[in-house]
């Protein structure tokens, strides 16, 4: 079977294209999964009645379940729902207008922040509990201690396993493409199938998907070696 070539060539720039709709889903995924991930990691981590068990029931649930099923459940049910609360309280607001992409948004934003939450509850442990207690020794309150002294180290600690979430996350992207979301995969989906050629499709996508995950990598790597100095602080502690 010979590939067209031609076809692999003008696929590959549809997909430049869409690369900048995967970017957006992942950067607003990730500026509300981090802050909201990094605060349930503190409930859980410090055990706090009540909200640590309903948090820890909500992250066994997103990690118990695939994202394909959150999809369905989110896009599928939370419209008409909406839609049926809006004209109950005569909300004047079609619901079913909204840019699919908002879907997109709050599905990957609810699974991004339960797996952040457990990174970042795991990376609390590698701190010694014996520095906050030092800080708090010497004047400062425990919110300061942790600002401080703990966040910097578990954040650092954390790096290595937020960068393979990160990845994990662009590439779970694709599945966007079924809440009609035109990002690379959906686009190689739809020109794959107009032209009959979902081999070369394919192809090229994956070859956009290992430059984009090898420059994310390559990033967190640079990042990682800024934030030496509080690894090392952890360290020798």
């Amino acid at each position: 079977m010979e590939l067209d070539y031609k076809f692999m060539r003008d696929m590959f720039f549809m997909s430049l294209k869409a690369i900048p709709v995967t970017f957006e889903i992942t950067l607003v995924t990730l500026i509300y999964a981090v802050p909201v991930g990094f605060f349930i990691a503190i409930i859980c981590f410090n055990k706090v009645p009540v909200l640590s068990r309903i948090f820890k029931v909500y992250i066994s649930f997103i990690r118990g379940t695939p994202l394909i099923l959150q999809i369905f459940l989110i896009y599928n049910s939370l419209p008409s729902l909406l839609a049926y609360l809006f004209k109950k309280f005569e909300i004047g607001y079609n619901i079913f207008d909204l840019n699919n992409i908002v879907y997109a948004f709050i599905v990957f934003s609810i699974s991004e922040t339960a797996i952040l939450a457990e990174v970042f509850r795991s990376a609390l442990l590698t701190v010694d509990k014996g520095q906050l207690e030092a800080a708090q020794a010497i004047g400062l309150t425990k919110a300061q201690g942790y600002l401080r002294i703990v966040i910097p180290q578990a954040l650092t600690a954390s790096i290595p396993v937020f960068c393979n979430s990160t990845m994990s996350l662009i590439k779970a992207t694709s599945l966007a493409f079924s809440m009609s979301v035109r990002e690379i995969t959906a686009i190689a989906k739809i020109e794959g199938g107009t032209r009959g050629a979902w081999i070369e499709a394919y192809l090229v996508i994956a070859a956009v998907y290992f430059v984009l995950i090898f420059t994310v990598e390559k990033g967190f790597k640079l990042f990682e070696k800024h934030m030496v100095v509080y690894k090392g602080v952890n360290e020798s502690a």
